[in-house]
């Protein structure tokens, strides 16, 4: 199969697809950020998931601004920049989690603890180093992130309109979620997750449109050469 970029933006579109719906619908099956959960099957089966999660992500926004490099502008660049660096924290993190915190939980709980303090936003104990100002950092581009990348996608007019705009709000509003109980701020990645999810789908779906005509083109092309010899 002859690989394209046409074929790969359409592949980075299925992986914003199930980046999307993976971190929509862990949150509100999420295990609780405690020691104990660190050890539970369900910890063992869902960071693992986020991991491929986060990886498709990257994939997936790094798609979705190159089918718009050229009409996003700087905004859109600024945004995929912010986006793509927030994600790159959070897989790290989240490695961590579903890798190096479970042998860890036995022998060295106390350390567990403190990174797992500082992925629910509490004061964590013992010295961590930059570790808690790093994932404090990975909330900012987050938030700016999404909000650059709906504009300027809405601006772009190639990929759905509303899928930006629901990226674009529900990031701006991500802030308010700290109001909140930690388990319930984890519902306000939903819609962040199902707006990703759509774009992604956008972007593949119309890839898929464009390739569905160009396939007739081609068989119309081949039967004229063929009536010509």
């Amino acid at each position: 199969m002859k690989i394209t970029d046409s074929t790969l933006i359409r592949w980075a579109g299925l992986a914003a697809v199930a980046a999307g719906v993976i971190f929509a619908g862990i949150q509100p099956i999420h295990p609780p950020d405690v020691l104990a959960s660190v050890s539970t099957n369900a910890w063992a089966i869902i960071t693992p998931l986020k991991t491929v999660m986060a990886f498709l992500f990257l994939l997936g926004i790094t798609g979705i601004y190159a089918r718009q490099v050229n009409k996003a502008g700087w905004l859109g660049l600024a945004g995929f920049l912010l986006l793509s660096l927030c994600w790159s924290i959070q897989l790290a993190f989240i490695f961590a989690e579903a890798f190096i915190l479970p042998p860890l939980a036995t022998v060295a709980p106390q350390f567990v603890e403190g990174i797992l303090a500082v992925v629910s936003g509490q004061p964590a104990e013992g010295n961590l180093g930059a570790l808690p100002a790093l994932f404090a950092l990975a909330g900012i581009p987050y938030m700016l992130g999404g909000l650059l990348v709906g504009i300027a996608t809405i601006r772009a007019g190639i990929l759905s309109r509303w899928a930006a705009g629901l990226l674009a709000v529900a990031s701006i509003l991500t802030p308010l979620a700290a109001l909140l109980p930690h388990a319930t701020q984890r519902l306000a990645g939903i819609p962040v997750g199902l707006a990703i999810a759509w774009l992604g789908y956008s972007l593949w779906s119309e890839h898929r449109a464009k390739t569905a005509e160009h396939l007739p083109e081609m068989s119309n092309s081949q039967l004229r050469q063929s009536g010509a010899k």
